[in-house]
């Protein structure tokens, strides 16, 4: 993994990442840049190349951008990779990356940017050009930030599997990998077992030499059963991580946080599962009652979800084969509506152990 060298020494940046794409900026190509720009929109259009520093370096700040502006219907914020596309480039006399141009609303000819490359700066003249009123939104982080008053108390927690970023602020990778590593610690911030954090490895250099630390940015995994910590030597994308930790961790989430289709299931209750379906309506009562037994021995989530299946089992017992399908399909219509994520975590819960009492049956 590359790293930036730290306090004695500097190494030749590598030509490792593209720019981030953040999901609120509109990508942009050759396809559909004349279908999106110069329609009933204005639009604020970064022409970046993916090696360039000073993309990667304003990557953070577009994006912080785009999410404020996401709501803001009569503007859009987009971007287009000079790499890929470069005869839209071309087309509009891009020679430097990044390039910032202001298309009004009806119309392709451009307006150059040659502001400060920051978030505010950038909002306060889309609102001048597009009349807009947008405030940069304050955005909480899912990161736990360490420093030595905190450090010891969090990362060493034995019942917590905890991933340490070591970084420095002046560093050009760390800055490309803050937004990844964002999204990273929203995607388990409902965990409470897993804590994504970081350290400002330059202020803080006697608590970074005493893991070793010597290069930015370093990525160490302690998990609940090795406080010395191990090297993450992983890839930097978003889904690399999240598979990382859910393989360490025995969590279940994607890259946008959401539970997978495998979370809450337990294997020794998924086995009297397949019994319960197989068993005449006389002796399911003697399953069930095996499966409240077992639940009775786990521990952690695990007990919880143990809840689950004896109930669930209760009511297919109570209402019959068709209880676990049309409840399933209720939970899934509140899924499709606006609920919060912790909500949505226990109704994934749910369903996902509910499908097991269907597909058995199959």
């Amino acid at each position: 993994m590359a790293k930036c060298q730290i306090w004695f020494s500097f190494a030749a940046l590598a030509l490792i990442l593209s720019a981030a794409v953040a999901d609120d900026v509109v990508v942009l190509t050759e396809d559909n840049f004349e279908k999106e720009v110069g329609q009933d929109r204005g639009a604020l259009v970064e022409f970046y190349a993916p090696w360039c520093g000073h993309c990667k370096k304003l990557a953070p700040e577009y994006e912080k951008l785009g999410n404020s502006f996401k709501k803001a219907k009569s503007v859009l914020i987009g971007k287009v990779d000079c790499d890929e596309h470069k005869g839209v480039c071309s087309k509009y006399g891009v020679s430097g990356y990044p390039t910032i141009q202001w298309f009004p609303k009806e119309s392709l000819e451009p307006k150059k940017y040659e502001g400060q490359r920051t978030a505010e700066a950038l909002a306060e003249f889309v609102n001048s050009e597009a009349g807009t009123n947008v405030k940069i939104a304050s955005i909480p982080s899912s990161v736990v930030v360490l420093s030595p008053d905190n450090f010891n108390e969090i990362v060493l927690d034995a019942n917590k599997d905890v991933l340490v970023e070591y970084y420095a602020p002046w560093c050009g990778h760390c800055k490309t990998l803050a937004p990844i590593y964002e999204k990273v610690g929203t995607a388990f911030k409902l965990e409470d077992g897993v804590v994504i954090a970081n350290l400002d490895a330059d202020k803080y250099r006697d608590l970074a030499g005493k893991y070793g630390i010597s290069g930015f940015p370093t990525l160490k995994f302690f998990p609940k059963d090795n406080k010395d910590g191990e090297d993450y030597d992983g890839g930097r994308d978003v889904d690399d991580f999240v598979n990382f930790i859910n393989l360490k961790s025995g969590t279940n989430r994607d890259s946008k946080g959401q539970l997978t289709v495998n979370a809450g299931l337990v294997a020794s209750l998924e086995s009297l599962v397949k019994e319960f379906i197989a068993a005449s309506n006389g002796e399911k009562k003697n399953v069930v009652a095996k499966m409240e037994e077992e639940a009775g021995k786990l521990s952690g989530s695990d007990a919880r979800h143990g809840k689950i299946y004896v109930k669930s089992a209760k009511k297919c017992l109570e209402k019959g084969d068709g209880y676990a399908k049309s409840e399933i399909e209720r939970i899934q219509r509140i899924l499709d509506k606006s609920v919060s994520p912790a909500k949505a975590d226990q109704f994934t819960l749910k369903r996902n152990i509910l499908s097991s009492f269907v597909q058995s049956s199959s």
